[in-house]
């Protein structure tokens, strides 16, 4: 007598086994917590509060210019580098993107990345929801990367707000065109445009560092106020010690020496060995402080 399959076929489209189910609802949990993140992250009036502030500088900036300039005298010095682009804003709007990136880049960019980055991991902590965050299926790591994550999300929108706040008020108080580079060619408007997108994401992927830095001091402290002072104080103290010629063979490994050198891309043809060493230099902070993060976090006691 002939045995009787018990167990129904299984249906087109199945999984074969568990695994696959389980990875698909961990891929699906880890969207979901970015987008979660993304939207407390962004609907947080301290994040509103700082684009706002990132958003004005271009303003202030395109005001003072229009202001100076209404005699028909120029603006700033003449020349070519970083924030000299100031003196060519009167001529052509556009300049004005490049030289409100040229002015944030320093200071209000990273300052802004390093309190969303400090808060990351410390504020959980210090608001008591850092463990209820780590309820399976998210597990430490994952909710690391999540974080991190949304602090690159945030360079990127906040190099934006200043990048299309500055094409707007230039736009709005001077004349646009055909512009200069820095080598002396002219390039069309067209050109110019995709070149200033091209600063803006250069500029973004410059803050990679900060976010890293800022993370890892995030995971060592349970005081989001401590880990944004710690993390600020340390952008600063980076950019003063960059400043001391006595440091000069230090300076190249400094997170912050090649921020500038956006300006390359200005020039016909483009320079690129600062802007490969900038990013290069972005890259390693980013390994190096993002495994410390990493470390430090996977072996740090939330209960305490």
């Amino acid at each position: 007598m002939s045995q009787v399959e018990t167990s129904a076929p299984k249906e087109r489209g199945e999984p074969r086994d568990k695994s696959q189910l389980t990875v698909g609802r961990r891929t699906t949990f880890l969207g979901a917590l970015f987008r979660n993140e993304l939207l407390t992250t962004f609907r947080r009036w301290r994040t509103l509060a700082l684009l706002g502030v990132l958003a004005a500088v271009p303003i202030l900036v395109g005001t003072a210019v229009k202001i100076e300039t209404d005699d028909g005298s120029s603006a700033g010095p003449a020349g070519g580098g970083g924030p000299a682009f100031i003196s060519q804003i009167s001529n052509n709007g556009l300049f004005l993107v490049f030289t409100a990136l040229a002015a944030t880049l320093p200071f209000f960019l990273p300052m802004a990345v390093g309190v969303i980055a400090g808060d990351a991991i410390a504020g959980e902590s210090s608001a008591g929801t850092l463990r209820y965050l780590l309820v399976a299926p998210a597990g430490r790591t994952r909710l690391l990367l999540t974080k991190y994550a949304t602090t690159l999300t945030f360079c990127l929108v906040a190099t934006l707000v200043v990048a299309i706040s500055a094409l707007t008020v230039g736009a709005f108080l001077f004349p646009l065109g055909d512009l200069m580079t820095i080598s002396g060619t002219s390039i069309s408007f067209t050109e110019g445009l995709g070149r200033a997108l091209l600063i803006a994401l250069v500029v973004a992927a410059s803050l990679m560092g900060v976010a890293a830095l800022g993370l890892f001091v995030s995971t060592v402290t349970s005081s989001g106020i401590a880990a944004m002072a710690t993390t600020v104080g340390l952008l600063i103290t980076v950019q003063i010690l960059d400043q001391i010629p006595q440091l000069s063979a230090l300076q190249p490994y400094f997170f912050s020496h090649y921020w500038l050198s956006f300006a390359d891309l200005m020039r016909e043809p483009v320079y690129w060995d600062d802007l490969v060493k900038n990013l290069g230099i972005q890259a390693l902070y980013a390994a190096v402080f993002g495994s410390a993060a990493w470390a430090r976090f996977t072996t740090k006691d939330i209960t305490a």
